[in-house]
């Protein structure tokens, strides 16, 4: 993905001054390229309306492109700006910055002034984006400084989650688990809202792929687990439950030949709807994820969804991503607590030290006992995220938590587990979360936090609500009343 970097001014200063303006603000965009995670590609300055509409039809046409930075150098009257920005269907931010840090207090003349206008060109820039009601961040400062960098930088990998949508293929291998709400939702209303494209699959369609994969593959996967993970004795070579292990990586060969083959880069599960599978897919599911796949159990495609796009905005940070879902509660006044997990997929991205591979018997699905990944999450600041499908519109909840050591270990819990303290408290954070309709399968993320999902929600027009450190029960369901009027009216803009 690249981010166009755009300038506005206009011929009236002259060629010379033009030249200067293009000359600074390439260095900016040069500066920004080396501070964010993507390329950003200098265009040249924009003068007139016609340059800055084609530009911006350009940009909606050039899938490479995920989004523009635009910055008023000078002055460039905003009129000229009209037709561009009403066609632009791409990201925007605008970056309210100049050339220079410090003022030569000295030597200022008008020859100066004119040349780093950016204080009131952006002004007249930021009227017009609000007089068309424009949806875009707006970042003020020097590009110098790492506060704005990486304010920037949330906005860029928002960017990325959106480019990832308009083109993301999800698998459904079987439906939903039966008689469950919120994993239900309208394929055909995230297609148009979001561009993602969710198909079902019969699930011996997949049995099919994993029957395929060559016993030659099937040793050299088991090989690498050897290598990566502590393996449990029973399921090595010398085992007695090692045609267990050579199961589980034959079903990670089959499912990754189906995705592959299908450009799948999400995929859902149901342990109700196994079909020819002999175990529920655990530990290649787990891989998947670490992969950068999206995952959603009982045919989740909504989670998956999320859980890939988060993925590709988190792209090179530390931190990892998971599937997640809030399964019981330490209750003691104080220390409360919320204990996530899953049956088996849970994804080791989030591992605090090198997983176990191990073999447990499993109470649903009615097959062979699993092969899975067991570890604890790496403590430290994190957020939990749920998308759900309200009926007339798409709502993410998040709730930023600290992932912490649990208190006492979990011999006789044999899945990948998180533990954590939800802020402002439990209590709140329960309350807000019920009110708000959000789901009980989540994504759990360490290397994005609430302003690139602040950024991938007014991207896409969805509603966001946010349970932190200052939230309240009271002014949460104030805000869940003005968000129902608001959607509702803008409904019929």
């Amino acid at each position: 993905m690249k981010l166009w970097f755009l300038t506005g001014s206009q011929g009236l200063y002259g060629e010379d001054t033009l030249r200067q303006v293009a000359g600074q603000s390439r260095e900016i965009a040069g500066r920004l390229g080396e501070a964010l995670p993507f390329e950003v590609e200098w265009r040249p300055v924009l003068t007139d309306a016609v340059a800055i509409r084609r530009v911006c039809l350009e940009a909606n046409a050039d899938d490479d492109c995920g989004g523009l930075i635009a910055w008023m150098h000078t002055f460039s009257p905003a009129k000229m700006w009209i037709a561009g920005l009403d066609a632009l269907r791409k990201p925007l931010l605008h970056l309210h910055t100049q050339a220079n840090v410090e003022l030569p207090w000295s030597s200022i003349d008008m020859d100066f002034m004119n040349l780093n206008q950016a204080a009131h060109g952006d002004r007249e820039f930021g009227h017009i984006q609000a007089r068309l009601g424009v949806p875009r961040k707006t970042v003020a400062g020097h590009v110098g400084d790492p506060a704005v960098a990486a304010r920037v930088a949330a906005w860029a990998r928002a960017a990325a989650g959106r480019a990832e949508l308009t083109s993301l293929r999800l698998a459904r291998f079987g439906d939903n688990m039966r008689d469950v709400a919120v994993t239900e939702g309208d394929k055909v209303e995230a297609q148009l809202r979001f561009g993602v494209s969710v198909n079902t699959y019969g699930v011996n369609d997949l049995v099919e792929a994993v029957d395929a994969a060559s016993d030659a593959d099937v040793g050299a996967l088991v090989k690498e687990y050897e290598d990566l993970y502590r393996v449990a004795p029973e399921l090595r070579a010398d085992g007695g439950r090692h045609g267990s292990l050579r199961y589980a990586a034959r079903i990670e060969l089959g499912l990754r030949a189906f995705l592959e083959t299908g450009g799948f880069r999400a995929f859902t599960t149901n342990f109700e709807d196994l079909g020819g599978l002999r175990q529920l897919p655990g530990l290649a599911v787990q891989r998947l994820m670490a992969d950068g796949h999206g995952f959603g159990g009982e045919g989740d495609w909504k989670t998956s969804v999320l859980l890939r796009t988060l993925k590709a905005m988190s792209a090179g940070l530390p931190g990892g991503t998971s599937f997640m879902e809030d399964y019981t509660y330490h209750l003691t006044p104080g220390e409360e607590l919320i204990l996530g997990a899953h049956m088996l997929e849970v994804c080791p991205s989030i591992a605090e030290g090198t997983p176990s591979c191990e073999i447990h018997p499993l109470g649903i699905g009615d097959r062979e006992d699993p092969v899975r990944l067991v570890f604890d999450a790496r403590p430290g600041p994190a957020v939990v995220v749920g998308l759900a499908d309200m009926g007339d519109r798409f709502r993410l909840v998040a709730n930023e938590i600290d992932v912490v050591v649990p208190p006492e270990p979990l011999p006789r819990l044999p899945v990948a587990r998180a533990v954590w303290r939800p802020r402002p408290d439990l209590r709140t954070s329960a309350e807000s979360w019920l009110t708000a309709g959000a789901p009980h399968h989540t994504v759990l993320s360490a290397a994005v936090g609430t302003e690139e999902l602040t950024d991938l929600a007014d991207m896409l027009g969805v509603e966001l609500l946010v349970i932190d450190a200052e939230t309240t029960s009271r002014r949460f369901a104030r805000e869940l009343r003005w968000n129902q009027a608001y959607y509702r009216l803008a409904q019929g803009f």
